[in-house]
């Protein structure tokens, strides 16, 4: 039951029907949650070239209880043979694991970002970069094709050319973890560019009243945006005007999680850094009070989309599902509960928390 109609909902690994239905109960019924930004799970890091594939297994089974169906491992700024090595063995991973089904294709967030303190949030500074069509190529490559999404700062000089390229190839570029102006991120859209990555984060401490990158990519309808909705990345003011701002159609909930997502707090690897995770719930740089990623889960996600941006349940689901499918492009996700979707659900109860029953994938239960 969602949206207020019970439905029957037939399937294989496929919906081959949906129809209403005259039972109904308290069990709410949708899609299963895409998360295109996951940079690991489970005290997993999906940035080390050298994480084993049992590890990496156990992280998604863990995702599946949070009712993530598909997700985008997240790549983030690193030296470029970490990140190949860490692309490589995620493609190994996926080809080769039966959760791997779920790792629908992968996201490379930098190098090719800015430098500058505040903009470059937890990234390493000294392997930020300028962006190379042939080093995309290698990290296509190492990934056996699957890239899906890259962000980009669109400040960095011929920028466009990399942007229309990378398009091309059928690869979202987002823009984020920028210090670009207003004209420069006009030519970012113009050039293909469809995304803002987690918007409200990854920026300088203080900004000038306006003009400033994040007016300007709220402002822009050819955007999307993605947001952190866990509490700690934004204040509930801001996720309220800016999901008012941008729309429910273009909003997305992304969790940002790294390693010590649903973990113990404690120590942990994001990459060549070690980052902890507080009694409070923030990552956080060891021993420093920056942000590195979160360790959100995507039912808590929709639980404080509805809590703290004020929107309802429907939309919040709207945003964990068909939304990051779209902007994605996640294949056979981006109608919803419709005749030739993949078979991809998520049951839970709702009572002001999103409490996940069963998760299902192609079909098959997968928790609960």
């Amino acid at each position: 039951m969602f949206g207020g109609s019970a439905v029957e909902v037939g399937f294989d690994r496929n919906i081959t029907s949906v129809t209403l239905s005259e039972a109904g109960g308290g069990t709410y019924l949708s899609p299963g949650f895409v998360d295109i930004q996951v940079n690991g799970f489970a005290g997993v890091d999906y940035n080390s070239p050298l994480t084993p594939h049992d590890e990496i297994a156990r992280s998604v089974q863990y995702m599946y209880s949070t009712g993530v169906t598909r997700f985008y491992p997240t790549v983030i700024t690193g030296a470029p043979h970490d990140m190949l090595g860490a692309l490589r063995n995620l493609a190994m991973a996926k080809d080769e694991l039966p959760e791997g089904r779920a790792m629908d294709g992968f996201h490379v967030e930098g190098p090719h970002i800015s430098a500058e303190d505040g903009p470059r949030g937890a990234h390493p500074k000294h392997c930020v970069r300028k962006p190379d069509l042939e080093e995309f190529l290698r990290w296509q490559e190492a990934a056996r094709g699957q890239i899906r999404l890259v962000t980009v700062a669109p400040e960095w000089p011929n920028i466009t050319r990399y942007i229309e390229s990378v398009s091309a190839q059928g690869v979202t570029v987002s823009i984020g973890h920028t210090n670009a102006e207003a004209h420069e991120i006009r030519a970012a859209v113009s050039a293909g560019a469809i995304l803002s990555t987690h918007l409200g984060n990854g920026a300088h401490a203080t900004l000038r009243r306006h003009p400033n990158y994040i007016w300007d990519q709220l402002a822009e309808d050819g955007l999307s945006a993605s947001f952190i909705a866990d509490g700690i990345h934004l204040p509930a003011c801001f996720l309220k005007s800016a999901i008012r701002a941008k729309t429910v159609a273009r909003s997305v909930l992304v969790t940002d999680a790294s390693s010590p997502a649903g973990a113990a707090p404690g120590r942990y690897r994001l990459g060549e850094q070690e980052v902890d995770l507080t009694p409070d719930n923030r990552v956080v740089l060891a021993g420093q009070d920056k942000l590195a990623g979160s360790a959100l889960r995507m039912d808590d996600g929709v639980t404080n989309l509805v809590r703290l941006g004020e929107i309802s349940l429907a939309d919040a689901v709207r945003m964990a599902t068909l939304n990051p499918a779209r902007v994605g492009q996640v294949p056979g996700r981006t109608k919803g509960l419709a005749e030739g979707e993949r078979a991809d659900f998520v049951v839970f109860d709702f009572d002001g928390q999103v409490r996940v029953r069963e998760t299902w994938v192609d079909g098959e239960k997968v928790f609960g």
